[in-house]
């Protein structure tokens, strides 16, 4: 794609990140996008520069879990490297370089169960198309979870999750995958959902592109997740890393 932003060689920076703990490929928005502001500032932190931020009301007990991951909704979950960091981003440029940019629907604050989270308002074959591509395209660098992890992942599933977590090292993925930007902890009767109306506003039906794969790292077991690179959809190069990493 001519002068796709991400296309051009990264010289130094691109070899400055260490093995992580933990990779992980989420969609994230483009950092101009201003849901992005406002997700990060929702969960208290920057993702892409680490910085923390000043919250809506007094949400921060309340948002502990999502603000670790990040502002995102996961396309391959987080995975320890088989294969190494350089080979994960040769083959995740090349996924993305392979892939065309589409349109997302309007977003809707949702209630899952005790969560509360940003969902498509309609559905969308393109991304779905997306997430299986990520979680089969990139599964040959996972190494899978020990048997304690697994066994607490599959707690209350049904048989075909249960599948679905043996083969790909996740449970809700393929038919079960559901796009969500998690917005809190599990909160029994989630009083979360006015606030966040308020908070997100207009942006959830402002048009938008999905252009890019964004990759998340987790430096060390237990560290906050950092987005350091995304990779345009249809670029044929390498990406260089996010701002601020």
């Amino acid at each position: 794609m001519a002068g796709c932003r991400w296309c051009a060689a990264s010289g130094a920076r691109a070899s400055a990140l260490a093995e992580p703990a933990r990779i992980a490929l989420y969609y994230a928005p483009e950092t101009e996008d201003p849901l992005w502001a406002l997700g990060s500032a929702w969960l208290g932190r920057d993702a892409e520069t680490g910085a923390a931020l000043p919250q809506p009301a007094n949400i921060s007990a309340q948002t502990t879990d999502p603000r670790r991951y990040g502002f995102h909704a996961t396309l391959r979950a987080p995975m320890a490297l088989r294969h190494g960091l350089d080979a994960f981003l040769a083959d995740a440029a090349a996924l993305a370089a392979s892939l065309a940019p589409f349109p997302l629907p309007d977003l809707a604050v949702t209630r899952l169960g005790d969560y509360l989270a940003l969902c498509l308002a309609t559905p969308s074959p393109e991304m779905a198309a997306l997430e299986r591509a990520c979680v089969i395209g990139l599964d040959r660098h996972r190494v899978p979870e020990d048997a304690a992890t697994q066994a607490k992942r599959a707690q209350g599933r049904p048989p075909h999750q249960l599948e679905n977590l043996a083969r790909w090292g996740y449970p809700m993925v393929l038919e079960d995958f559901l796009f969500h930007m998690t917005l809190s902890n599990a909160l029994p009767n989630n009083p979360l959902a006015p606030l966040a109306e308020a908070h997100f506003g207009t942006s959830l039906r402002a048009p938008r592109v999905v252009k890019s794969l964004a990759i998340f790292v987790e430096p060390e077991p237990g560290a906050p997740f950092r987005l350091t690179r995304r990779f345009g959809l249809g670029c044929a190069a390498p990406a260089h890393p996010a701002s601020g990493v």
